[in-house]
């Protein structure tokens, strides 16, 4: 059995071996001022480009077959530092972005908590909650998931993709892909900068193998914290 893009269970070829590594973007100066991006196209920190060339070697290791990136600038360039290593070229696609956020793009952390507190809390109980008047998680879901799943088909037996997004996207794409109800994605936690989750494929599906992997445990800057 095979988890679909829309979260259903399906019979099918499973067990191929294959691997999907989910990488958050490199540092921001908005991530560092916890301000919520979502959409806005923030480029990376000296610091993020750093982080991007360091977790750029640990993933050419792993040989990836395949390289896709959100089209915003930080992800796409966290993507252009593994390319410079592997070869491969990157397939940008703008339905990886971060969610949509309407008017909580901009602010700090505390300026949500403070102007948009009953709305924050109702998403962080798992409430379906369109935040600052943007997008469903779920919708982010219906637009990320399928663009990972269709890399992922094109991939050999045992082939690995890496997939350059950002924290809330990742969360949401695995969750759908996990099989998850969408009031436990917020359970997965969130990603430190230029780190990755990795799934595999089993006999029953995708499977989460690492999560937040790729140096020591770090605060989490940005979207999701």
């Amino acid at each position: 059995m095979a988890v679909s893009a829309t979260g259903e269970v399906s019979t099918g070829k499973a067990g191929r071996g294959r691997r999907i590594i989910l990488w958050r973007h490199g540092q921001t100066s908005w991530n560092v001022e916890r301000r919520f991006q979502g959409t806005t196209d923030v480029e990376l920190t000296e610091t993020g480009l750093a982080q991007a060339r360091r977790a750029a070697r640990l993933l050419a290791s792993l040989g990836p077959d395949a390289i896709v990136s959100s089209d915003l600038q930080r992800a796409a360039r966290t993507a252009a530092e593994l390319a410079s290593l592997t070869g491969l070229d990157v397939a940008h696609d703008e339905a990886l972005r971060e969610t949509y956020a309407g008017v909580w793009q901009g602010l700090t952390h505390e300026e949500i908590v403070e102007r948009y507190g009953e709305e924050y809390a109702a998403w962080k109980r798992g409430e379906p909650v369109r935040r600052g008047g943007g997008e469903l998680e779920s919708e982010v879901a219906d637009r990320a998931a399928p663009v990972v799943l269709r890399h992922a088909e094109k991939l050999p037996d045992d082939g690995t993709l890496v997939v350059v997004s950002h924290g809330g996207t990742i969360r949401t794409t695995i969750g759908r892909l996990l099989g998850l109800e969408g009031r436990h994605w917020e359970s997965l936690g969130g990603l430190s900068n230029c780190c990755w989750s990795v799934l595999g494929e089993g006999a029953r599906g995708w499977r989460l193998l690492e999560h937040n992997a790729g140096t020591l445990p770090e605060p989490v800057l940005g979207d999701d914290d």
